[in-house]
C-alpha cells in the first residue's frame, strides 16, 4: 500500500510499521480491553508506559509523558564475553523497528555484536482477563551458537495512582510479596487512605513461561534483590553481575517496593534457530484467579490464538464505519480515528500518558459527545445512556460536571470546587438531535427522568447547606417525593434558563467557562458570544421538531412542570428581550426561588405548535441581536476584514477586535457563528477570508485557536493566556475547534474551505518528523507541529461525524435516509468513484458514489440511486440531496449513487 513520509501502512490498510518512530522515547499506542472496567496500558518503542485499571489499581507506577523516558517492560540478554543486550536499547542496536495494529504493539531490535535479533508482541486479551502479554522471541541471525541468559524484569508498583506521591514509601510497606513457579505475585495488607483504610483484596504478579523450559529457574522479588545498591533498571546488578536468583525470606522481601524480575534457564541458539519467552502482568482478585488466568496463554499456541482474537475484535469495531476515497493513506488514517472514540469510552480522559485530567472518569461533555459516533453505528444501544445522562441535570438548567461509574450516578465536582459551565447546556440536544434524525425515535423525548440535586443552587450563586440528600442526588417536589419529568422538559430547562442567563451585552453569562475551559476568570461580567449563537441554534432546532411532529399527526401536546411557564413568555410572563436586567430578575428572583429547593411537582399540559412559538421568537431574536451587536469590522493594509466577536471578559470589554496594533480574534467565535446559521452566506465568506488571514499558520498550514494577544497573561479572561502561545487554549491548532469548523463549512454549503481545513488536520497529523504521533488526531498540534495529548480526543467522534453526514452526506433526517455529498474531486477515485460503510436502520450499508465527469462539490446532484442493482425512488431535496425513506431500507444493502 501507499507509504506516509513516518510509517508505512501494511496490507490490512490500518497495522502500519516504522523505523523512525523506534527512536522517539515519547510516542506511545494504546492496549487495553474491551470495556472501561478491564486492563489499561501505554506502551513505547522502549516498553515505556505504564499498566493499570482504574486509579485505585495500577500495576506499574503511573507514567506521564516525561515518565516515558525511564523504562518498564524489560527483557535483558546476557552474553558471556558481549555484554548485556535489552528491549530497552540500553547500548544502540544496529536496526530498529515497531509495528502497530489495533491494539498490538511489536517491537523488534537487531544487534549484530550479539548476534541476536530480540523482538516483543505486547497486547490485552480481548477475552476479559485483565493482563497485558508480552512474547520476546530471540533469534540468533549469526552463524555460530550463542548462549545467554535471558532475565525478564516489571517492576510492580501494585496500589493506587494518589499513592505515587502520597504516601508512597508508607504504602510500600504494606507488600507482600511472594516468589512461586511461574514467577512473582503481591498483595497489599490494605489499601492505605487515611480517610479511612480498607482490606485489599488485589493480587499484582508478573508470570514467566519459557519454550522448551517452562517456567523460570527462579526470581527477584524486590527492588533491592534485583537492582543492587548501585543499579537501576537499566543497569541492574542481578544481570550485570549475572547473579543467581535465590529464594528470599519473608523478612526480606516484606515491606519492600516489588520487582516482578524473572530468570529463565541459560540457552543455546544454533544459527537461524529461535526461543520464545511469555511474559504476563496482571492484577486480579486472588492468587488463584491469576493462575489460572496465566495458564490461559502459557504456550506459543495460546499467545498466538489470543493475539489472533484480540486482532478479530478491533478489527471489526473499525469496520462499522470505514471511508473509501481515491487517497489511500487517509483511508487507513480514518481508520485509527475512527477506533480513537472507542478509546475514549475505555481510557475515559485519563490512563494514558498525555492526560487532562489523570484521576479517571469522564466530563459531561465527554459523555454526550462520545456518543456521537456511537449513534452512528448502533443508536438502539444509545438511548438508555442517553435518558440516563438526562439525570445529570439541575432544575437550574446546569448540571453535574462529573459522571459515576453506573448509569445515572452523577457527581458534582471531582474537586469538590463549585463551578458552572455555560455551553453544558448545548451538547444534550445536539446529541439527543442525532439520535432522532438517525433513529426517527421522537418517542425519546417524552421519557421520564429526575433531576439532579446536591448543596449547589442557582448555578453556583447560592448554597442549600442543608441539603444531605435523603433521596441521594435526586430532585424532591414539595412533598418529598422524587420528581421526574420528561427528557423533553430537560432540554427545555438547560435553554429557556440560558436565555435569561445574560449579562450588561444581553449576552449569555459565561460563568465558569465554555467549551474553552481556559477562559476561566469572567465570572462576573464574562459573556461568551460564540455559545449564545449556538442556544439560539438549538432553539430553532427544538421548535422545528416540534413544529414537524405536530403537523404530521403525531404527538400535539406535552405535560411540563408548572414552573416552566415563568420562562415562556407567550403562554406565561411576557419580559421585554432587549432588558438584560428583567430577563436576569426573571431567572433569579422567580424562577429559582419557585423551583429551589424544591419544586412545586404540578404539571401542566401545553401545546407543541405554541411552545414551538415561544422557543422560535427566541432564538430568531438571539440571531438578530448578535448580527447586530456583535460584528467586528478591522482595517489592514486598506482592506476590511470582517467577522464576530466571541466574548466579553470580567469588565465588560469586548475581547476580539484592534487592541492596540493587535488583533484579536478566536476561531470559536466564527465556528459557531458560522454553524448556528447565525451568520448569512455573505458573511461567512467574509469569515473564511479573516479566518484564512490572521489564524491560519502559513508555515505549518493549519488554523490556531486564536491570535497572539500579545500578554502573558489576561487575568480578566482565562488561564489560557498564560500558557505559552500556540500550547493548549492559547493559539495551538486545536483539533476539536479545527474539526467543527469544517462541520459548519460543509453545513452551510462551503466544501472548499471546509475540505482544505480537514486536509490541514491531516497533513499535520501524519508529518510525523513534527507531530511525533502514530495515525489518529491529537487533542492538538503546538508550535512545532506536535501532536498532543494523543487518541483520548473528542475531535475524534466529531471528525467521524463530519466525514459521514457533511463529506459523504450520509446521514438521517427524522428517521429517513438523506444522501447529500459534499466531496471534493479530489477525493474521488481515478474512476470517479468514493463509498463508504456505515450503519442505518440497523443495516450495514455500502454507499457509492459515481461521479465519472469528476465534477467538485456544489457542481454535482443525485441523478440516480439504486439498491442492489434495482432503481431506487427518493425525493429530490435542495442542493442536489436526495432522501430514502426509511421503509426502502429492509437488509444489508449496496447503495450506488450516480452524480452528475
Amino acid at each position: 500500500m501507499p507509504s506516509g513520509p513516518f510509517y508505512t501502512y501494511l496490507s490490512d490498510g490500518i497495522s502500519f510499521a516504522s523505523t523512525q518512530a523506534a527512536g522517539i522515547k515519547t510516542i506511545y499506542a494504546p492496549l487495553c480491553g474491551i470495556d472501561a472496567s478491564s486492563l489499561k496500558s501505554a506502551v513505547t518503542p522502549f516498553l515505556s508506559g505504564d499498566i493499570k485499571i482504574d486509579k485505585f489499581h495500577y500495576l506499574t507506577k503511573p507514567a506521564s509523558r516525561e515518565d516515558l523516558r525511564w523504562p518498564l517492560r524489560e527483557f535483558f540478554v546476557f552474553v558471556e564475553g558481549r555484554g548485556v543486550f535489552c528491549l530497552s536499547r540500553r547500548d544502540p542496536p544496529d536496526q530498529a523497528s515497531v509495528e502497530i495494529g489495533p491494539l498490538w504493539h511489536k517491537l523488534k531490535r537487531l544487534y549484530k555484536a550479539a548476534g541476536l535479533e530480540i523482538s516483543a508482541v505486547n497486547f490485552i486479551p480481548v477475552s476479559g482477563e485483565n493482563v497485558e502479554l508480552m512474547r520476546v522471541e530471540v533469534k540468533n541471525v549469526s552463524k555460530q551458537r550463542v548462549t545467554f541468559t535471558p532475565t525478564a524484569a516489571i517492576p510492580i508498583f501494585g496500589r493506587a495512582l494518589s499513592n505515587k506521591h502520597d504516601h508512597e514509601h508508607v504504602t510500600a510497606l504494606l507488600n507482600r510479596p511472594r516468589q512461586v513457579a511461574s514467577g512473582v505475585v503481591t498483595r497489599s495488607t490494605m489499601a492505605f487512605n487515611e480517610h479511612g483504610h480498607k482490606t485489599s483484596h488485589a493480587v499484582y504478579y508478573v508470570y514467566g513461561w519459557q519454550e522448551k523450559e517452562g517456567v523460570p529457574v527462579g526470581s527477584f522479588p524486590t527492588v533491592d534483590s534485583f537492582y543492587g545498591d548501585g543499579g537501576t533498571l537499566l543497569c541492574p546488578r542481578a544481570v550485570f553481575e549475572n547473579r543467581r536468583p535465590v529464594k528470599l525470606s519473608s523478612g526480606a522481601a516484606n515491606g519492600k517496593e516489588v520487582m516482578g524480575a524473572l530468570r529463565f534457564k541459560e540457552t543455546v541458539l544454533k544459527p537461524g534457530e529461535a526461543r520464545s519467552f511469555i511474559i504476563a502482568a496482571g492484577i486480579d482478585a486472588g492468587e488463584a484467579g491469576g493462575r489460572k488466568v496465566f495458564s490461559r496463554f502459557n504456550s506459543i499456541e495460546k499467545f498466538d490464538w489470543a493475539w489472533a482474537a484480540n486482532k478479530k475484535y478491533w478489527s471489526q469495531k473499525i469496520s462499522s464505519i470505514d471511508f473509501k476515497t481515491g487517497d489511500e493513506n487517509f483511508n487507513a488514517w480514518m481508520r485509527w480515528v475512527t477506533l480513537q472514540p472507542v478509546l475514549r469510552r475505555i481510557f475515559g480522559c485519563s490512563f494514558l500518558p498525555d492526560h487532562d485530567y489523570g484521576k479517571g472518569g469522564r466530563g459531561w461533555r465527554d459523555i454526550w459527545q462520545d456518543l456521537l459516533s456511537l449513534i452512528l453505528i448502533e443508536p438502539e444501544r444509545v438511548r438508555p445512556d442517553l435518558i440516563n445522562n438526562c439525570a445529570g441535570i439541575r432544575i437550574d438548567g446546569s448540571n453535574a460536571t462529573i459522571i459515576g461509574a453506573g448509569p445515572g450516578e452523577f457527581l458534582a465536582d471531582r474537586n469538590a470546587i463549585t463551578r458552572v459551565w455555560m455551553d453544558h447546556g448545548a451538547w444534550p440536544w445536539l446529541t439527543l438531535m442525532l439520535y432522532i434524525d438517525q433513529s426517527g425515535d421522537f418517542d425519546i423525548l417524552l421519557e421520564p427522568q429526575s433531576y439532579f440535586r446536591d448543596p449547589q443552587l442557582s448555578r453556583t450563586h447560592g448554597k442549600d447547606p442543608g441539603w444531605a440528600g435523603p433521596c441521594g442526588n435526586r430532585l424532591l417536589d414539595q412533598r418529598g417525593a422524587v420528581y421526574e419529568g420528561t427528557v423533553l422538559e430537560h432540554i427545555l430547562v438547560q435553554h429557556l434558563t440560558q436565555f435569561f442567563n445574560v449579562g450588561e451585552h444581553n449576552i449569555i453569562a459565561l460563568e465558569s467557562a465554555d467549551w474553552n475551559d481556559g477562559l476561566d476568570m469572567a465570572p462576573l461580567k464574562g459573556e461568551s458570544v460564540a455559545f449564545t449563537s449556538l442556544y439560539g441554534a438549538n432553539l430553532l432546532m427544538i421548535a422545528g421538531l416540534l413544529e414537524d411532529q405536530a403537523r404530521l399527526g403525531g404527538v400535539q401536546k406535552i405535560r411540563i412542570l408548572e414552573e416552566l411557564l415563568i420562562l415562556l413568555d407567550t403562554l406565561g410572563d411576557k419580559v421585554d428581550y432587549d432588558d438584560h436586567q428583567a430577563k436576569r430578575d426573571l431567572l433569579f428572583g422567580k424562577y429559582f426561588s419557585r423551583v429551589q429547593p424544591a419544586v412545586s411537582g404540578r404539571t401542566v399540559e401545553v401545546d407543541l405548535r405554541d411552545l414551538a412559538q415561544d422557543l422560535r421568537a427566541k432564538g430568531r431574536w438571539i440571531f438578530g441581536h448578535l448580527s447586530s451587536q456583535e460584528k467586528i469590522q478591522v482595517k489592514e493594509k486598506g482592506r476590511t476584514y470582517e467577522w464576530f466577536n466571541g466574548y466579553y471578559d470580567n469588565q465588560a470589554r469586548r475581547v476580539e477586535g484592534l487592541t492596540g496594533k493587535t488583533v484579536r480574534m478566536t476561531l470559536t467565535g466564527q465556528v459557531f457563528a458560522v454553524m448556528s446559521g447565525m451568520a448569512s452566506s455573505q458573511e461567512v465568506e467574509k469569515i473564511i477570508i479573516s479566518v484564512d488571514r490572521f489564524l491560519k499558520d502559513p508555515r505549518l498550514g493549519g488554523y490556531r485557536l486564536n491570535t497572539d494577544f500579545g500578554v502573558d497573561h489576561y487575568l480578566q479572561l482565562g488561564r489560557a493566556f498564560g500558557f505559552a502561545y500556540g500550547t493548549k487554549e492559547n493559539g495551538s491548532f486545536f483539533s476539536h475547534m479545527n474539526v467543527m469548523y469544517a462541520a459548519a463549512l460543509y453545513r452551510r454549503g462551503f466544501a472548499r474551505a471546509g475540505f482544505r481545513v480537514l486536509q490541514s488536520i491531516y497533513r499535520m497529523a501524519i508529518d510525523g518528523d513534527r507531530s511525533k504521533i502514530y495515525p489518529g488526531i491529537p487533542e492538538y498540534f503546538d508550535s512545532e507541529g506536535r501532536g498532543m495529548y494523543h487518541y483520548l480526543t473528542g475531535s475524534a467522534s466529531w471528525l467521524v461525524l463530519t466525514q459521514l453526514n457533511w463529506v459523504f452526506g450520509v446521514r438521517g433526517a427524522r428517521g429517513d435516509l438523506v444522501l447529500h455529498p459534499q466531496l471534493v474531486k479530489e477525493e474521488f477515485d481515478k474512476k470517479g468513484a468514493a463509498s463508504v460503510v456505515c450503519r442505518f436502520a440497523g443495516r450495514r450499508l455500502t454507499v457509492s458514489y459515481h461521479n465519472p465527469q469528476k465534477l467538485d462539490a456544489g457542481r454535482y446532484a443525485v441523478k440516480e440511486i439504486f439498491i442492489d442493482g434495482r432503481p431506487a425512488a427518493f425525493q429530490l431535496l435542495g442542493d442536489g440531496a436526495a432522501c430514502l425513506p426509511r421503509a426502502a431500507i429492509v437488509k444489508d444493502s449496496l447503495i450506488k449513487v450516480v452524480l452528475g
